[in-house]
């Protein structure tokens, strides 16, 4: 416990400042919410952006961590797609806005990712090392990577919930 305190009184003062933002975006989202559309597409690519900037800030261009991280991105992504939006999901084209059932996977998901990036960092300073040894680098590639396609997927689904009542909303205007 004594270590652990220590290594956090080490951590800088944004990191858990940036942990209390996503943990309120992500608790905001356990119950009934409007979403703007920007909004819907950007959480999301910035949190694969993310995942994606933890890889290759720590591995470089290292081929395990970039494909570890490619593959487990596309399988994510394809498993998140075949589940469906829950059916009171709503999107508003003329608002341009969702209207979304409370959830707790936002919250997981924004916590997962967090979680991740700061016991891959923790684990790095400990032992600077693992970061060229190929196996830390698949681990990390591939938690990066799930929580990337996971995110992607989540905002693809609602973008095809828009598009479908965007074209329900022009066929009635017809």
């Amino acid at each position: 416990m004594t270590t652990l305190l220590a290594f956090l009184r080490h951590v800088p003062a944004w990191v858990f400042a940036v942990f209390v933002l996503l943990a309120g975006l992500g608790a905001g989202q356990m119950r009934r919410h409007g979403l703007p559309l920007a909004r819907a597409v950007l959480l999301p690519a910035g949190m694969a952006a993310l995942s994606l900037y933890g890889t290759v800030s720590t591995f470089g261009d290292r081929p395990p961590a970039l494909l570890a991280w490619a593959v487990a991105g596309m399988l994510a992504a394809a498993a998140v797609l075949r589940r469906p939006l829950p059916p009171t999901a709503r999107y508003d084209p003329a608002a341009r806005r969702f209207d979304l059932p409370g959830s707790p996977v936002p919250l997981a998901l924004l916590m997962g990712l967090f979680t991740a990036k700061f016991a891959v960092g923790m684990v790095q300073a400990l032992q600077p090392d693992l970061a060229h040894d190929p196996g830390f680098a698949l681990v990390a590639g591939t938690l990066y990577g799930a929580f990337a396609g996971s995110f992607l997927a989540r905002a693809l689904r609602l973008g095809r919930l828009a598009r479908r009542q965007d074209a329900s909303a022009h066929a009635c205007l017809d």
